[in-house]
């Protein structure tokens, strides 16, 4: 008798470990987690050369996909756009989740691989989830049996780079689009200016990129060591390569926003063209990092008409609704020693530093939105006191932060993100404990940039909508290679990746690293060298 029941557990064991292999073997690894799997027997094998079927509306999509299943997997796929019938089919459906515009689905669940969505970003990323669920097996290319129904948690994702401190050039920023499309990340905040330089041609103000572009030498890490490289360093983009990289991004559903730091961080500007200034005097494009010393004279109407001239010029150039104006960091102390900035508070009614930041930023937001643009910025702007060299608002303003602002937290207490969303704001939450790249892997490691949640504590769900999204920051400041960017940037993007993608509920850290092979090895192959998985691997 014990031998027969030692027989029949010994054949239970193994049924389940038979089972426990097939569960193992059906399961998807997706990087962001998807809202839904459903699993079924069996796999799909392409042909090789499969045939993609679409309407013509999505051939940006398809040839996208074409050059994937190329790149991925060295295989010549055909487009199909007469019949409908193809191995793989692409298809809008407006009936697929027609709230949710970036959803899809994605059926393998009979004899060839459908990509529905209602619109052609929803396909785009059901091909993103298909080239991570292709397996190799000896050269047959196979995909296991299931249905993945799946949107975005939030439609703010965003990886930030700043160009103004090291300058990287239009490859190293094309590459950068292209993890991020495979990420699902669609938005690339492009920090253009600062005060070590500025890096997008005006062509009314020549001078921005003939002398702020460049500086006579850098601050060596750590900062504050007076340690200087002696080398120029420098570069900018002329307005036909932002072209070329703003269409670049739009075929993969990515939308650039562009920063243009006001009123603060404006030395390379004010290098450039001194009237700018609150002295007017001659300054050197800063070779320090961290707050350098000028701002801009938002007392001179010519400052002004400076910017605006500016903005238009940004504005031509990059199709997004919204244009960040940063707005961090002023020394108010530039502000205070002027007599034309005083005289022109006084005129104003206003009584402090912070009453005349938010008094300009507003006149900025009106005349963004008589050019049908939305303002953005870092949330200083709402007057919020982050910094020891900010004086306290008061509750007795003048002045209040135009209501249609986006408002990008990075700083304080994350308290002040539930009072801006009380105060009518929408919100992109950065905070920099969790989300700044430049921060060593001791600092944030992997598993604390995975586990952070856009959304903080308190909030009804109706403020929890007022929570666009988020983004993660790659300040430029100790990044002088592009070997050092990656190394920060990966592996740590594929965790923000899902903090913004996959629902709170969804998110399991185990099956993340599980399913992070796929993107270690394609940055692998890519060249990239990417940073550690644990804090015991950081060099």
């Amino acid at each position: 008798m014990i031998m027969k029941m030692k027989s029949f557990l010994t054949f239970l064991c193994a049924v389940c470990f038979v089972s426990w292999q097939a569960a193992e073997a059906n399961e998807y690894s997706i990087i962001p987690q998807p809202v839904n799997v459903t699993y079924s027997s069996g796999s799909i094998q392409l042909k090789a050369v499969p045939v993609i079927a679409l309407p013509t509306r999505l051939m940006n999509e398809a040839q996208m996909l074409q050059s994937y299943m190329s790149s991925d997997f060295s295989m010549k796929a055909k487009l199909n756009t007469k019949s409908g019938k193809g191995d793989i089919v692409l298809a809008i459906d407006a009936s697929v989740m027609p709230d949710k515009k970036e959803a899809y689905i994605l059926d393998a669940s009979g004899n060839s691989i459908l990509i529905k969505g209602n619109s052609p970003a929803g396909i785009f990323n059901g091909i993103q989830t298909l080239r991570q669920i292709i397996k190799d097996n000896g050269g047959v290319k196979t995909v296991e049996k299931g249905v993945i129904t799946d949107y975005p948690a939030f439609t703010w994702r965003a990886f930030m780079l700043d160009e103004s401190r090291h300058f990287k050039g239009e490859k190293v920023v094309l590459q950068l689009l292209d993890e991020m499309a495979a990420l699902k990340l669609n938005i690339f905040h492009w920090h253009l200016t600062d005060d070590q330089g500025w890096r997008i041609e005006i062509k009314k103000y020549p001078k921005l990129t003939e002398i702020g572009a460049y500086r006579d030498s850098t601050q060596v890490e750590p900062f504050g060591n007076n340690t200087y490289d002696g080398k120029r360093h420098g570069g900018f983009y002329t307005q036909a390569q932002i072209k070329s990289i703003v269409a670049y991004a739009a075929k993969r559903h990515i939308t650039i926003i562009p920063e243009v730091e006001m009123p603060g961080h404006a030395s390379a500007a004010i290098a450039s063209y001194p009237w700018l200034g609150t002295t007017g005097k001659q300054i050197q494009v800063p070779c320090t990092f961290g707050v350098q010393y000028e701002v801009y004279n938002v007392a001179d109407p010519k400052v002004l008409e400076f910017l605006e001239d500016v903005m238009d010029e940004v504005m031509a150039l990059f199709p997004a609704p919204i244009l960040h104006i940063g707005g961090d960091e002023v020394r108010y102390n530039h502000w205070n020693e002027s007599q034309m900035v005083k005289d022109y508070m006084a005129q104003n009614n206003l009584k402090t530093p912070t009453e005349l930041q938010i008094f300009f930023t507003n006149k900025v937001s009106n005349i963004l939105a008589s050019k049908e643009r939305r303002m953005m910025g870092w949330n200083e702007i709402v007057g919020s006191k982050v910094n020891d060299y900010q004086e306290e608002a008061g509750n007795d303003m003048n002045t209040k932060l135009n209501p249609q602002t986006i408002v990008h937290f990075w700083k304080g207490d994350p308290k002040l993100i539930k009072e801006a969303i009380e105060n009518g704001y929408d919100v992109v939450n950065s905070y920099c404990k969790y989300t700044y790249l430049d921060y060593s892997y001791s600092s944030i490691p992997l598993e604390r940039a995975y586990s952070f949640n856009p959304i903080v504590e308190g909030l009804t769900p109706a403020q929890q909508q007022k929570v666009l999204g988020m983004g993660c920051q790659m300040w430029g400041e100790v990044i002088p290679t592009v070997e050092s960017m990656n190394y920060k940037v990966y592996p740590r993007i594929a965790a923000y990746a899902e903090d913004s993608w996959t629902f709170a509920a969804n998110k399991n850290y185990s099956h993340f690293l599980k399913s992070l092979p796929y993107f270690l090895n394609k940055w692998k192959a890519a060249g990239i060298k990417y940073g550690p998985l644990t804090v015991e691997e950081e060099k």
